[in-house]
């Protein structure tokens, strides 16, 4: 979605086509075929999931920003202007109005600039630039590049403590920042009239963050469709990574999560992956060695 020279730094690290048993058990779904293909941005990837069969259902067409269901990437460009000049001309959807400029009076967000658009599956995005006292300092070095990264993955929360429970006191992450952000920028923003959010930023030792959206207002926000299956587009996974899957498993066993594979699943001879829901129905994957 952009122009070649902007994305020099965006390369195809693999596409391959899956199917089997052991997918199948996974992801939960019978007969499973599909065409992975893992992208990179600066220092992170992400991995693009196209169901050859069975096919899945479209996103809800009336998808809101405080549904339980939504979930978005962050991508921190230099420039943000340019790179929505060039989101412009490729003819995105926009889902937030317009690029906003959080206000100064948020001393945890103030500065940030940030716009929502749309993938062509209807998946939200999102650009934003760091003022230069906020972000990791990667963000801040000289680059002539435009698109620079992937800063976290964003979800809505039904609530943020029972959240934690899962990412942080389960799966190991750490609070990297809270804050209360409302106000007109963030209406148009989220495109949510009255909006009103905690967000609460975790991370690990590396890779992109996990962000927690708890909607205070407005609470109408409706729960993540109980029949969603890894087939339909409106699913996201977050991968995760351990050093350990097995005790991973048992950790997570214990805290009583839901799982979407039986348990921990044999990937070659080296690894092994289970897919988890956490408390609002968003998808884990947690991956690691086969000890």
């Amino acid at each position: 979605m952009s122009e070649p020279s902007q994305l020099a730094s965006t390369l195809q690290v693999s596409d391959v086509e899956v199917a089997g048993d052991a997918f199948e058990h996974l992801q939960g779904v019978f007969g499973a075929r599909a065409r992975v293909v893992r992208m990179r941005l600066g220092d992170e990837q992400i991995e693009l999931t196209e169901y050859l069969a069975p096919r899945g259902r479209p996103i809800p067409v009336d998808s809101r920003s405080q549904d339980r269901w939504f979930q978005h990437v962050a991508i921190v460009v230099s420039d943000i202007d340019k790179a929505y000049a060039v989101l412009r001309a490729h003819k995105v959807q926009h889902a937030s109005t317009g690029p906003q400029r959080l206000p100064d009076w948020n001393p945890s967000a103030g500065g940030i600039e940030a716009f929502y658009f749309k993938d062509p599956d209807g998946h939200t995005l999102e650009i934003l630039e760091f003022p230069k006292e906020k972000g990791l300092a990667k963000w801040h070095r000289p680059s002539d590049r435009l698109f620079l990264g992937i800063d976290h993955t964003a979800i809505v929360s039904g609530s943020t403590d029972a959240s934690l429970a899962f990412y942080r006191d389960v799966l190991g992450m750490t609070i990297a920042g809270t804050s209360e952000n409302y106000g007109m920028e963030q209406e148009h923003l989220n495109n949510v009239f009255g909006a009103r959010l905690r967000i609460t930023a975790l991370r690990a030792a590396a890779g992109p963050g996990v962000e927690l959206l708890e909607y205070l207002a407005p609470t109408d926000g409706r729960p993540y469709p109980a029949d969603e299956r890894a087939n339909d587009l409106v699913h996201w996974q977050t991968i995760v990574g351990t050093a350990d899957a097995v005790g991973a498993e048992r950790a997570l066993r214990h805290a009583r999560a839901r799982f979407v594979s039986p348990g921990v699943v044999a990937l070659g001879d080296t690894a092994k992956s289970a897919v988890v829901r956490d408390p609002d129905g968003h998808a884990v994957l947690v991956h690691g060695r086969l000890n």
